[in-house]
């Protein structure tokens, strides 16, 4: 019971400019959980998708791929599907990627959505802290200004303990925002290498089958 009391002495000490930094805590963790899970589901749809396409690209199969992503509502298909419709109209492997990198300039922005707010919440959240602690310094030293000199040193410390707690918790809510953007950043780009991996591999294997059927004719 004594921590949940001392936690909420140190909020109440904290001043008003506690209650942003609450503020900001709560849209970032909305972030995080939002970002997490829509990564996570896209990566997994991806790599669904990417193992039942494969196979019919490589096999020459091109129709049979083309209703696969058609099915399927995954970034992956998405992106695929532009390629293996130029297939259709006889393009070229560097056609048929050029198609599926202009699906990627449409996909790759809803992927990086939202994760920018955490870096920009955290230095928010930092500055806030910052504030109300000079807040805090300046109510400080104006309390103790007519208090006998007696009682000054004793207020004044209470006072800038009082204050210091701003900006403490401005920082426990900014470092995990930041660590929390770093790992968002690094999970989107590893879904962003895999798409990116995906289409040179799907136009290099629509080459090699070009150009296999020129050979043969």
């Amino acid at each position: 019971m004594d921590v949940p009391f001392a936690v909420l002495r140190f909020f109440q000490s904290g001043g008003v400019f506690m209650y942003p930094i609450v503020l900001i805590l709560a849209i970032g963790l909305a972030i995080v959980i939002e970002r997490y899970t829509y990564l996570s589901v896209v990566g997994v749809r991806n790599r669904r998708v990417w193992k039942r396409v494969l196979p019919l690209v490589e096999m020459g199969k091109y129709d049979n791929a083309g209703e696969v992503v058609v099915r399927s509502n995954a970034a992956m298909s998405k992106i695929l599907g532009y390629g293996l419709q130029r297939v259709k109209s006889k393009a070229s492997g560097e056609e048929v990627q050029m198609a599926m990198e202009e699906g990627m300039m449409e996909f790759v922005p809803r992927l990086e959505k939202r994760t920018h707010y955490l870096a920009t919440f955290a230095n928010i959240s930092t500055l806030l802290g910052l504030l109300g602690t000079i807040m805090g310094l300046i109510d400080a030293f104006s309390a103790v200004s007519g208090s006998a000199p007696a009682d000054k040193a004793n207020m004044l410390s209470a006072s800038i303990s009082v204050a210091m707690n701003t900006t403490a918790f401005g920082l426990m809510v900014a470092i995990p925002m930041l660590l929390a953007h770093a790992f968002l950043q690094t999970k989107t780009t590893q879904v962003v290498d895999s798409l990116e991996m995906a289409t040179m591999r799907l136009a290099n294997l629509i080459s090699a089958g070009i150009e296999m059927d020129r050979s043969t004719r």
